[in-house]
Formats: C-alpha cells, sequence, structure tokens
C-alpha cells in the first residue's frame, strides 16, 4: 500500500460527489425569491378568509342560540289566553230513553165451554164491546134433554125423601109407644129392639134420600151452568182482534182442546214492559213519570207512569222489569206499536255536565284541564253518560268549576293562562 495515500474523513465520505453541473456557481437566483413571497400572500390570504369564517359562523351560532334562548325565555313566560266554560250540576231528574212496544192492559182469549154449533155471532175483528155484551149463543139441543133429565130425578129423588119422611116418623111413633110397655114388661124385649132399630133405619134412609137430593141439585146446576155458557159474553170492555169461528161453526168445550173462538183486548190504557239496566234502576219506582214517543206521530206526546217494578233485577242481564200504564182514551195507541219510552228517574247521586270540548284523553284516561288562580290544573274525570255537545261525570270537579275548551297540545299542569272573555251577550 502506498504510503501517500490516506483513508477520507467521514465528511468526505457523507458528502456526494458534485457533478460538474451540480457543483458549479449558479447566477439565477432572481425568480425563487419572488415565489415564495407569492405563496406567502395566498396563505395570508387563506387564513383570512378562514378566519373570517369562523368569525362569521361563530356569530351566526351565537345569534341563533341568542334567538332560542330568547324564545325559549318567551315561551317559557308567555301565559296562552283560553276560552273557558262553567261545570254544572245536573238537574234533580235523569232523563233517559229506551225502546219499548205497546201491550194492552188486559189481554183474553176466549174459549167454548159448551159443545155445540154457533147459531147467532155478534160480533166480528175491530168490534168494540162492554162488559158483558153477547159475542155468540151456541145450540146444544142434547143438553135440553139431560137438564130435563135431570129435574125429573130430582123431583123422584124429593118424593122418595117424602116417603121416607113419614117411614121415619111411623117408626118414631111406634119406638116411643113400645119403648114404654117394654119398661112394663107387657111387650117383650125383643120387640122392643126391633122397634128401635127399625126407626134408626128409617132415619138413616131419611139422609141418603137428602143426600141424594143434594147431589142431584149440584148436578143440575152444573147443566145450568153448561146452559149458560151457550151463551157467550164479553168479560170486561175492549175490542175483538181475532175470531176464529162463524155461524154454524161446531165448537167443543174442553179444558185441553176447546175451541178458540175470540182474542179480547182492553185498549183503552196501554201496557208497555221495559228492562231498565242497573245502574239506572236505582231510582225506579212506582210513580215516577214517563211520556211515549211513537215515530210515526212525530211531535206528539203520550203521558204515563211507572206503576209496577219487579223489585229484584235479572242476574242474566242486570235489569229491573218495570210495567208502565199509559192512558189512551181516544184509543189512538193500538198494541204491538213500537215506541220510545223516556223516563224521569229521580236521582240517587249527585252528577256534573262538562262540555265535550274540555275532554282530552291522555295515558291516565280522560281528564279536563281546570282554571284555579290564573294556573291550569289537570283533573282526572269519570264519564257517566256522553250526550254528544256534553257528558255526564260523577267525579273529578266540582259544581261552578271552569274547565279549558280545546286545550292546547302543550299545555301542562301548573302552566299560567288568562281566560278569554266571552262574546257579549245579544240585547233581546
Amino acid at each position: 500500500m502506498n504510503k501517500m495515500e490516506r483513508s477520507p474523513t467521514p465528511d468526505e465520505v457523507a458528502e456526494p460527489l458534485k457533478t460538474p453541473d451540480e457543483s458549479g456557481p449558479k447566477h439565477d437566483a432572481g425568480p425563487p425569491r419572488k415565489i415564495g413571497r407569492g405563496a406567502r400572500l395566498l396563505g395570508l390570504a387563506v387564513l383570512v378568509v378562514l378566519g373570517a369564517a369562523l368569525g362569521i359562523g361563530f356569530w351566526q351560532h351565537y345569534s341563533l342560540n341568542a334567538e332560542v334562548m330568547s324564545t325559549a325565555e318567551q315561551r317559557r313566560d308567555f301565559v296562552p289566553s283560553v276560552r273557558t266554560a262553567p261545570v254544572r250540576a245536573s238537574a234533580a231528574t235523569m232523563s233517559v230513553s229506551w225502546p219499548g212496544t205497546t201491550e194492552a192492559y188486559a189481554q183474553a182469549n176466549i174459549y167454548a165451554r159448551a159443545s155445540g154449533y154457533i147459531s147467532k155471532r155478534a160480533v166480528d175483528i175491530g168490534s168494540r164491546v162492554k162488559a158483558g155484551d153477547l159475542l155468540v149463543e151456541i145450540t146444544a139441543p142434547e143438553l135440553e134433554h139431560q137438564i130435563a133429565q135431570a129435574e125429573g130425578n130430582l123431583a123422584q129423588m124429593q118424593a122418595s125423601l117424602q116417603q121416607a119422611k113419614a117411614n121415619r116418623d111411623l117408626a118414631q111413633v111406634t119406638w116411643d109407644r113400645d119403648s114404654k110397655l117394654v119398661q112394663q114388661g107387657w111387650v117383650t124385649q125383643q120387640q122392643g129392639d126391633t122397634d128401635r132399630l127399625n126407626l134408626e133405619a128409617r132415619e138413616a134412609a131419611v139422609s141418603v134420600a137428602d143426600a141424594n137430593i143434594t147431589a142431584q141439585q149440584a148436578q143440575l146446576r152444573v147443566l145450568s151452568q153448561q146452559k149458560a155458557y151457550q151463551s157467550v159474553t164479553a168479560p170486561f170492555d175492549g175490542v175483538i182482534t181475532q175470531r176464529n169461528i162463524d155461524i154454524g161453526a161446531l165448537v167443543q168445550a174442553d179444558a185441553t182442546s176447546g175451541t178458540f173462538m175470540f182474542t179480547l183486548m182492553q185498549s183503552d190504557v196501554m201496557r208497555i214492559q221495559l228492562y231498565v239496566p242497573q245502574d239506572e234502576a236505582f231510582g225506579i219506582a212506582p210513580g215516577v213519570a214517563a211520556i211515549v214517543h211513537v215515530p210515526e206521530m212525530p211531535g206528539r206526546e203520550f203521558p204515563g207512569t211507572v206503576t209496577r217494578i219487579a223489585d229484584a233485577l235479572q242476574p242474566g242481564t242486570r235489569t229491573l222489569l218495570t210495567e208502565i200504564d199509559v192512558p189512551n182514551p181516544d184509543r189512538v195507541l193500538s198494541p204491538g206499536i213500537y215506541c220510545n219510552v223516556e223516563l224521569k228517574i229521580p236521582r240517587k247521586a249527585p252528577s256534573l255536565i262538562v262540555p265535550s270540548e274540555a275532554i282530552i284523553f291522555n295515558r291516565e284516561g280522560l281528564n279536563v284541564f281546570v282554571v284555579e288562580n290564573g294556573v291550569a290544573r289537570i283533573h282526572h274525570v269519570n264519564v257517566v253518560r256522553d250526550f254528544g255537545t256534553t257528558v255526564e261525570v260523577n267525579a273529578g270537579v266540582k259544581d261552578g268549576d271552569q274547565v279549558i275548551l280545546n286545550p292546547a297540545v302543550d299545555l301542562n299542569d301548573g302552566h299560567k293562562v288568562q281566560v278569554r272573555p266571552g262574546p257579549p251577550a245579544q240585547l233581546s
């Protein structure tokens, strides 16, 4: 190795070799200095724009937040104007209506009680009759013969009774005479016993004859009653609504298969039966006023009165059988008419009337807002009946409370409100 050669220093090793182009002096140094200044100006402009944008955004955010806070404060301090209506107590009587059907006050199906042929018919369908008026006459010639036979038997039995009495009297006289002779010994004891027992037999014969007469008289009365049944009369005032026989028809008198001749209805008083629900049955009692409406007679009312109640609810339906009597002197109403019955039932428990506009429904059920000292307070109510524009409640409010009509959705309990004055009253 040549001693004149030396090892490169670390600086020489790290410094790269320069080519003749790179190691030469650079004479064009002006333009790069201008480019750097423009970049700085551009960056400064961008920074200014960004700062302005941030300032504007911050200002808008601040303004929006201030506006929201202001709106929230306004809403918090805002006192809405509301319309109210008073809660009023219900009337002393409760008016309820149910459908019903008119029925005749009395109705009878008239059957034949005597067998024979119809010889006379005095009425027809629609005939109005009074109690005791003749309806039909039945002819039964064999009944006349039975009555004559019974009368003859009665006369024969009465003669037998007279004969039995005469024999009894004779036996009595004989015994009265022989009883003394037996005691004196002039007549044997056997003869005395014969006379005494003969008297008793004659007395028994009189009793038998008397009983036979009584039985025959009863039989004669039965036949006479059957003869009376040949003239069929009306049992009460009414109108004939059904006729099933005519002159010459054969009718049979039998308890189970007798001939059905007429249907008679009493129509001067109508009877209506209703089944009143449990919640309204507690005020029902005889004397409660009722009004009957017939759809085919608009504007006309037929007043009536509750006359009878069952005093016991039916377990299956929890209803009370109620009967109403409706006077019908001009007979405008007929049996079988569909009608509506309005009852004026006295209230057993107080109730209140609230406008339907005040009712609101939420997860807690039915409620109303009541204005108390300028503050809206929510009250839970229990609705009993709905009348459309008003409802009947029995809890939650009291008479005179001012309830808010159509409350706003965002109205909360405890919110201050201002009652809006109502329209001026119209002068009549």
